[in-house]
């Protein structure tokens, strides 16, 4: 029979029509709507009100696109635009400050998160199959109560007259309560304690399909279990480390709630002041800025992850 004879009797796959055809082209344009109603116009409203100048009305900043004067109030709204609340942020060092001193908290904490959560998700992946199920339930329960509660919560905890310094000092170990509320201790307690299940759900993901008969090969040709974990376990486990450092690091730089509620006036993070221009100073549009810039830099590491990821799975292929 030859290759003609074979295409004339192989099956066609049967016609979807018109509406399945319509449904499977905009199957992947979803994700692309998603984040053109959701992220894109939501950018480009705050991008126009950085580029505009504060004003006592309603909204507070001028000028307002009013499309019932057409094109030409349009071109004329356009001209008032400029650029002027993006150069104050290089002029004053506040936000400056603000951002490395988040850069800075957010970098510690994701360490610490990162130190705690490995061994979590190496024992949990580790663990008898049938706990597995029981043990990432643990790990997502936090997740059932309020964020702002938990934080509150860490409040009655940490504060001098709370019960750690209480149960210290009837156990005889401090004479004294302690001074951890209003602190840098405090917001590192809050961020790792609020955002340890995103580092532990990562690295458990990734641990879960490791192959240990590997550290077994590896002691059996000599290597020392420190060196075998080193040399086989963290470069395997590397994709869910970068995955948890990335869903901890970048919103920590923007949290505000904890440094707010746990951190005293000297913990200076950008979050707190993009919400002190908008709500204490109503300066909309420096506040605008400050959060235009703020994602610009921060898109930098997805983008780097990305490309790690996809050169990944190029070598896999």
């Amino acid at each position: 029979m030859s290759d003609q004879e074979r295409m004339d009797v192989a099956p066609r796959p049967p016609d979807r029509g018109a509406f399945g055809r319509a449904l499977g082209a905009l199957i992947p344009a979803v994700p692309f709507l998603w984040l053109t109603f959701f992220f894109l116009i939501p950018f480009v409203i705050v991008f126009k009100i950085a580029l505009s100048e504060p004003a006592t009305a309603q909204p507070p900043y001028r000028p307002v696109f009013d499309l019932s004067f057409g094109l030409e109030g349009l071109s004329e709204a356009l001209s008032q635009l400029s650029f002027y609340n993006f150069s104050l942020l290089f002029e004053d060092s506040l936000y400056f400050s603000s951002f490395i001193s988040s850069l800075r908290i957010a970098a510690v904490s994701t360490v610490l998160l990162l130190a705690i959560g490995f061994p979590i998700a190496y024992a949990m992946a580790k663990a008898p199959e049938r706990w597995r199920p029981t043990l990432l339930m643990l790990v997502i329960l936090p997740f059932w109560t309020s964020f702002l509660i938990r934080v509150y919560a860490w409040i009655g905890i940490l504060k001098p007259e709370g019960l750690l310094s209480a149960l210290l000092i009837n156990l005889g170990l401090i004479g004294e309560p302690l001074q951890i509320m209003n602190t840098d201790t405090a917001v590192f307690i809050g961020i790792v304690y609020s955002y340890l299940p995103f580092m532990v759900l990562p690295l458990y993901a990734t641990l879960e399909k490791f192959d240990y008969n590997l550290l077994e090969a590896a002691e059996d040709l000599g290597c020392p279990p420190l060196r075998a974990f080193w040399r086989i376990t963290v470069p395997l486990a590397m994709p869910g480390i970068l995955a948890g450092c990335l869903l901890c690091f970048i919103p920590v730089v923007g949290e505000f709630v904890i440094p707010d509620l746990l951190g005293g006036s000297e913990t200076l993070m950008i979050g707190r002041t993009l919400w002190s221009e908008f709500f204490s100073n109503r300066d909309w549009p420096l506040a605008s800025a400050v959060a235009v810039v703020l994602l610009v830099l921060l898109v930098g590491p997805i983008v780097a992850y990305r490309d790690i990821e996809a050169r990944r799975w190029e070598k896999a292929k």
